[in-house]
């Protein structure tokens, strides 16, 4: 059931106990886990790109590069590999932070909060700081998750014996948001995430 068919049917539908700590206009706590991230991802102020296959993928990227006028331009990448699948752009792909903007992977895709959890598997040593303004995140469904904990297991699991450093997520991506106390010290950064389907 797509999700303006919920809210039309909660409102028209059986009156049920409300959750008082929850605003009628937040989403459901059923929704689905992709779902509930792309939610909280807009809501941070990320775009947001959904991707049936990898040639889809290369018509998304191709679109940011034309959109932001990147072509021929320097871009911030660590993977070889990611950087070999996106070739053809006529990109200059380099280790210097001052590039016209940084592709990556990512470890887990967060739903509650809408957050991109990394690690120096894929920005090294780097604070988010250093990194370029823009950013863009190639990533798969399957590397959905539900909360950062359940992230965090995901990378022992995966990296068994040898648990990469410097894990973070970037969660804000808005530049002109009223910042709060609790996004005191967060980097904004104009995020862009290629999300493929892989299950």
């Amino acid at each position: 059931m797509s999700l303006f068919k919920r809210l039309l049917k909660s409102k028209s539908g059986s009156k049920r106990p409300s959750d008082s700590s929850q605003s009628k206009y937040y989403p459901e706590k059923s929704l689905p886990i992709d779902e509930r991230f792309t939610y909280n991802f807009k809501k941070n102020g990320g775009k947001f790109l959904y991707c049936e296959n990898f040639e889809e993928t290369l018509e998304a990227f191709d679109s940011i590069l034309l959109e932001n006028d990147w072509y021929e331009k320097d871009v911030f990448c660590i993977n070889e590999n990611l950087s070999s699948r996106f070739e053809g752009f006529n990109l200059n792909y380099t280790n210097n932070t001052n590039a016209a903007f940084f592709i990556s992977t990512c470890e887990s895709l967060i739903s509650s909060n809408g957050s991109i959890l990394i690690s120096s598997n894929q920005i090294k040593e780097k604070r988010l700081a250093e990194l370029p303004f823009n950013i863009i995140i190639y990533c798969t469904t399957s590397q959905l998750v539900e909360t950062i904990s359940e992230g965090l297991r995901t990378i022992k699991n995966k990296h068994k014996g040898r648990i990469p450093s410097n894990i973070t997520t970037i969660k804000d991506f808005e530049t002109k948001k009223e910042k709060d106390f609790m996004s005191y010290g967060s980097t904004s950064k104009n995020l862009y995430l290629l999300l493929q389907e892989d299950l």
